[in-house]
């Protein structure tokens, strides 16, 4: 009996022929990390150029603060260059002229009516006046400098409560008063009031004075405006408001009681200690000062 050959269960290994491949090194080298996604747009999704606000406006404080000191030290000179000139003009006009003011003067004033009445039914007390008032504007001025003064409003008083007024205006038609250089003008006024009602106070006070020997105090306020003439140049309308004070007087016998007094009877006001003073009004829209 023949043995049979059977075939191995076992594959039989195949014999292959590899070639292994040729490598190059290359030395190592760090790559960049890749950029992280949240910083990744689209193009659709990018937001719009907006320039940096601190570049447009850093020059711009610096500019605003170099147009301020110039406009300041502008203003500044122009200043200093209108008080020189000023300054300067008026030196020369005072060398030129010598100017002066005027000056008024209380000559006389006369109480020729004065009447105090009180009803016994109201208890009220009522004042009627006539005053003669003569008075002196002097100009001492000897170059060619002329005050004209406008139409005056005369007004006295007693413990701040009016006793006489009058708006005097000249006798020329023009209706203003000229004040030639070293000269003196003499203006007489009449002033009067009638029934001027009186507080219970005021007529005690008044009624008191006229008890001393000194008699009733006085206050005369004289209002106007005056424009100066130099040569040919004319100033404009300033107001002046001359106040005079230091004035006593008496009244006439039968005039406190409520009868009339006549002209004879009228009595002078002591004008020895009479002061005048002359102010500036200054009208600035609806602001005098």
């Amino acid at each position: 009996m023949t043995d049979r050959i059977h075939p191995s269960s076992k594959p039989k290994p195949t014999t292959t022929t590899s070639t292994k491949p040729t490598t190059t090194t290359t030395p190592n080298r760090r790559l960049p990390p890749p950029p992280n996604k949240s910083h990744l747009h689209t193009p659709t999704n990018r937001h719009p150029y907006r320039p940096n606000p601190t570049t447009t406006t850093h020059h711009r404080p610096r500019r605003r603060k170099y147009l301020c000191i110039c406009c300041f030290w502008s203003i500044l000179i122009l200043l200093l260059l209108l008080l020189l000139i000023t300054t300067i003009a008026g030196c020369i006009f005072y060398l030129l002229y010598h100017p002066h003011p005027p000056s008024f003067t209380i000559t006389t004033l006369k109480i020729t009516h004065f009447n105090l009445t009180t009803d016994d039914t109201t208890t009220t007390t009522q004042l009627t006046s006539k005053l003669n008032l003569t008075f002196t504007i002097k100009n001492p001025n000897k170059k060619q400098i002329t005050f004209f003064y406008t139409p005056f409003t005369i007004t006295c008083s007693s413990h701040d409560t009016l006793i006489a007024q009058q708006s005097l205006t000249s006798p020329s038609s023009t209706t203003i008063f000229e004040s030639k250089p070293n000269n003196i003008t003499v203006i007489r006024s009449l002033l009067q009031a009638n029934h001027v009602p009186l507080e219970t106070e005021t007529g005690n006070m008044i009624r008191s004075d006229l008890k001393k020997k000194i008699g009733l105090r006085l206050k005369l306020v004289i209002d106007t405006e005056a424009r100066v003439k130099v040569e040919s140049l004319k100033t404009k309308k300033v107001g002046i408001r001359i106040k005079c004070e230091g004035i006593r007087s008496l009244v006439p016998k039968d005039g406190v009681g409520g009868k009339n007094s006549s002209v004879s009877l009228a009595v002078a006001a002591n004008v020895a200690g009479a002061k005048c003073e002359v102010d500036l009004r200054i009208k600035i829209w609806k602001w005098t000062f």
